[in-house]
């Protein structure tokens, strides 16, 4: 391989692995005939006090081994990541239809069913609220309301030509990763335990079974080959399944595993948090905001999770692309009973910057401009001035440059053009088109996490192995941590291996999440790599210079490149990397090494709602055009551009695949995937067959995704960006699309009424409401 490119396009390290279905996950994982089924009961009302119940029956079936309720519990009964709002097993109460009461280990799944059903238990039916309006009225806040502030907002609301004011609705979504949450647990001696987790923190899982089980740290491994997708669904709540298991290991002092069947698992686990924002928008006759108040009101659930961190990202991106010189920006997170809603891809950023794209569209509208010059006249742009509402200064603009190439390669000026032809000479089919972009901050908003290590061995042979704290699933962070390291060395990724994620070779790791996991990880990777070749490097010299009267080598003139190592002043002076590695070892030269990097510069004082929170911020913008039948709702997106920016791209093939997932999973949220509870709070679609994600049929026919090249972003590894989860946002561009289409239906003169999802339904009664105030319009 030749690493001066690092070979933007090496394929995923597990590819073959995947498609062949080699690929080892925790269901797949051998074990002795000693292996316990573990099994979740939980609750089948959405609130209700626990009368009493009747284990006894259930204990005494033949072929079950333990069956647990809080009481058994050893440590504490506690599984909030956070706050310690959440119960590991229902002491009492139970808060939502999917909290756990009773834990079963059997020999076998059949018999841990047939013993649930041996299990009596009295309940008292209580109220619930399942909706965030009734929790509000009631004044369930799970924290404290928040705020990030700007200028005089209601002087400038006051003083603007125009105002719009509204409402959106922004609907949840299942994460719906491939592998169900599962984990096994496998005791050891004394108190030891070894966790196999389908986790995105394992160091979180870590330290859950620790405080469950009552032990340290140092007691508990947790490890992770790879998942089978999280998508932020496995950040806290891989945690819960790893708690379970792991006190029916402890006690049984047998091996358990707990693999969640499919409709359990979107019963039970928490989903992208809805929400409810109110929000109005002060501008001038040409479009440009002077005022924008937004209230982002998100449902919590019934325990905190993460829902404040999440909340805090969703303010930390209201503003999108956009320069707002006066802003006020509120957000609430409310109590419901509903599973607890969790991290989800985007993190909150999709919730906020939803309410300013609807606002920006309206304004559109309401001056009969494109929405697209709208956007473009409020663009941050490349002054000191361009700060976000928190006080970071948007540096490294590549808002301008992505605009200017997507305007022509999309063809937009022409396009649209031939959509408003199409509507005007058709009256059922219509056409939408919208361009939209995307400006994501890169960082953990915690600050403490933003933080990694690594661990790096070179043996013998020349072969490496290296550890470091992220977690692969999917996205191909190993892959990537494999091309670092194999860069840094100067030789082939193929002597390369990346391990397992192992608590016990990297601790104290963060989440992968935050779209952080290669900037983090992979600086680790180098300091590691760094580390080793800092010893390399005073050997190699030393046998350069060994015997020599004439100009000596020096440390900072040898370049590792090719599998050598070469004295670039004296190119004939040079050692191939395997020889080296043989020598150093008979040198008694340290050939493994540890590694660690934080952030530099990253802050963020919540109280005050200022500081600079992101380390960067990763840019994108997307065209779509759909087309709408108006008699059923239905639609189909034609045609889909991109231009993201990755930096220089440590994969470029990784990363372009990162990019059109996110955006189809982001289309999924905005038209199909609805979520529908009854008045008792039962999810109505928790199964394929009615919850729908995404198919082949809703991919753009065609979908063109390009990187930006050229602008490579400093001060991060191999001068590369975060990719993740920014190009989930530019699916706002199907959404839009879906409006400008319906809006043509009153002839672009009358606002459609519009959430998210769009779903067929949706589209229909927009229509409908539009056809009423203007019967007699195509």
């Amino acid at each position: 391989m030749d690493n001066k490119d690092s070979n933007k396009n090496f394929p995923h390290d597990s590819a073959i692995k995947h498609v062949t279905g080699a690929s080892v996950y925790v269901n797949d994982m051998p074990m002795s005939d000693r292996l316990l089924c573990g099994r979740v009961i939980y609750s089948p009302h959405a609130h209700a006090r626990i009368l009493s119940f009747d284990i006894t029956a259930a204990l005494q079936l033949k072929g079950v081994h333990a069956v647990l309720t809080y009481k058994d519990v050893p440590g504490q009964n506690q599984m909030g990541p956070i706050i310690h709002d959440e119960p590991c097993l229902s002491e009492g109460e139970v808060n939502c239809i999917g909290q756990a009461i009773f834990l079963i280990a059997a020999e076998t799944e059949e018999i841990a069913i047939a013993a649930e059903k041996l299990i009596k238990v009295e309940y008292e039916v209580l109220e619930a609220v399942l909706d965030i309006e009734k929790s509000i009225a009631l004044g369930s806040l799970i924290a404290p309301p928040r705020r990030i502030e700007r200028g005089d907002t209601d002087a400038a609301m006051a003083s603007a030509p125009n105002r719009i004011k509204g409402t959106l609705r922004t609907g949840p979504q299942e994460h719906w990763y491939l592998e169900t949450q599962s984990a096994l647990c496998v005791p050891g001696e004394d108190r030891e335990m070894t966790v196999y987790a389908s986790t995105q923190n394992p160091t979180e899982t870590q330290a859950i079974v620790a405080e469950v089980l009552g032990v340290g740290k140092n007691d508990v491994v947790c490890e992770v080959r790879r998942l089978g997708g999280g998508f932020g669904g496995k950040e806290t709540q891989g945690n819960h399944v790893s708690a379970w298991a792991a006190l029916l290991a402890h006690a049984t002092k047998r091996p358990v595993k707990i693999h969640l069947f499919r409709d359990d698992d979107q019963k039970i686990t928490g989903k992208r948090h809805r929400y409810l924002s109110h929000y109005e928008v002060g501008f001038d006759d040409n479009g440009i905001i002077r005022s924008y108040i937004v209230d982002l009101n998100a449902d919590a659930g019934w325990a905190t999770d993460l829902s404040m961190s999440i909340l805090e990202r969703a303010m930390l991106h209201a503003e999108n692309a956009y320069f707002l010189p006066n802003v006020r920006i509120t957000g609430s997170a409310w109590k419901t009973n509903l599973p607890s809603n969790t991290a989800f891809r985007g993190f909150g950023g999709p919730q906020g910057i939803a309410v300013m794209e609807t606002a920006i569209d309206r304004i559109g509208r309401q001056l009969k401009v494109d929405p697209l010059e709208i956007r473009k006249r409020n663009f941050y742009k490349h002054d000191t001035n361009n700060t976000t509402p928190y006080g970071q200064l948007v540096e490294n603009n590549r808002i301008d440059v992505i605009y200017d190439k997507l305007s022509v390669s999309s063809e937009y000026e022409r396009r649209r053009k031939e959509v408003d032809a199409f509507n005007a000479g058709n009256k059922y089919v219509k056409k939408g088109l919208a361009f939209t972009p995307v400006k994501f901050g890169i960082s953990f908003t915690t600050s403490f996490l933003n933080q990694a290590g690594a661990l790096v061995n070179i043996y013998t042979d020349g072969t490496i192995l290296v550890n470091h704290g992220g977690v692969e699933m999917g996205q191909g962070l190993n892959t990537k941590m494999q091309q670092v390291a194999a860069a840094e060395l100067g030789i082939p990724a193929s002597w390369v291996k990346v391990n397992a994620t192992n608590t016990s070779k990297v601790p104290n790791s963060s989440p992968t999440a935050a779209s952080s996991g290669s900037d983090l990880n992979g600086m680790a990777v180098k300091n590691a790599v760094d580390n080793i070749k800092s010893r390399l490097s005073d050997f190699v010299i030393k046998r350069f210079n060994n015997g020599l009267e004439g100009e000596l080598s020096q440390k900072e003139q040898l370049l590792y490149a090719d599998a050598e190592i070469i004295d670039i002043a004296h190119p004939d002076r040079k050692i191939g990397f395997k020889e080296l590695i043989s020598l150093a070892y008979v040198g008694q030269v340290g050939l493994g090494a540890s590694g660690f990097y934080k952030t530099p510069g990253v802050n963020f004082d919540r109280a005050a709602g200022t500081g600079k929170p992101f380390h960067y911020f990763s840019y994108g913008m997307a065209v779509s055009e759909i087309v709408l039948d108006t008699l059923t709702g239905s639609h189909k997106l034609l045609r889909t551009d991109i231009i993201h920016d990755a930096g220089s791209s440590l994969n470029e093939g990784l990363d372009i695949g990162q990019v059109e997932g996110a955006f189809v999973q982001g289309a999924g949220w905005v038209t199909t995937e609805e979520i529908k509870w009854d008045k008792l709070g039962n999810q109505l679609n928790h199964s394929p067959d009615t919850y729908k994600i995404p198919t082949i049929q809703d991919i753009p026919a065609d979908f063109r995704v390009e990187l930006l090249q050229g602008h490579p972003n400093d001060n991060t590894i191999r001068r590369s960006k975060a990719v993740g989860e920014p190009p989930f946002m530019l699916a706002f561009s199907v959404w839009l699309a879906i409006k400008d289409a319906i809006a043509s239906v009153g002839n672009y003169c009358i606002e459609p009424e519009f959430g998210l999802p769009a779903t067929n339904e949706l589209i229909l009664l927009a229509i409908e409401k539009i056809r009423k105030q203007a019967p007699v319009v195509q």
